[in-house]
């Protein structure tokens, strides 16, 4: 009687899960849906279109970091974003004797706060069109629009466009992106 109510409430905790699941307002990025309730890395590990960038935030041990409340501001290059890289860049910066620099280039990519297109805009405007943000590595990136189009501008002149805004996580806000922006 024991195990039959216990496997009770465990059915009543699944539908509970899947109906909240299915009631959440969802981004499809990679082909999966990005759930709100869930975190950064819950919601990244199943995009297939940004399995680079798992793997890189694994290698340089951020996956902790970017489970933590937060929140943050992602600019998520997508595997596409990667391969435009020089060959063999990916593979040499997540060797363990190249962590230091590929942490670096990671949190270059992210912001503290929960920054949505709708609070850009607001900061590009009171900007007179750029944005200068700071970023958890200390570097700045510039934000600006191009017609509809968000617009990043890195420290070296590279520009990456927002493919994808607003995914919405617990912990913060990604915005996908088709270039990888480098610190000086």
């Amino acid at each position: 009687m024991h195990r039959l109510r216990n496997l009770g409430l465990m059915l009543v905790a699944a539908l509970f899960t899947i109906t909240t699941y299915a009631q959440e307002k969802t981004v499809t990025v990679g082909g999966a849906p990005m759930y709100p309730s869930k975190n950064i890395v819950d919601n990244a590990v199943n995009s297939k279109d940004h399995t680079t960038l798992v793997a890189a935030v694994k290698a340089a041990g951020l996956v902790e970091t970017l489970q933590g409340p937060g929140p943050f501001t992602v600019f998520a290059p997508t595997n596409e974003a990667f391969d435009m890289l020089p060959k063999g860049t990916v593979e040499t910066l997540v060797k363990p004797e190249n962590k230091v620099t590929l942490t670096g280039i990671l949190t270059y990519h992210v912001v503290s706060g929960r920054l949505d297109s709708k609070e850009l805009a607001r900061l590009i405007k009171a900007g007179n069109g750029t944005a200068e943000l700071t970023t958890v590595e200390g570097g700045k990136l510039w934000v600006m629009m191009k017609g509809k189009n968000i617009i990043l501008k890195d420290e070296k002149g590279g520009m990456a466009m927002v493919t994808i805004r607003d995914v919405y996580q617990s912990n913060g806000v990604i915005h996908v992106i088709d270039h990888v922006v480098m610190p000086k």
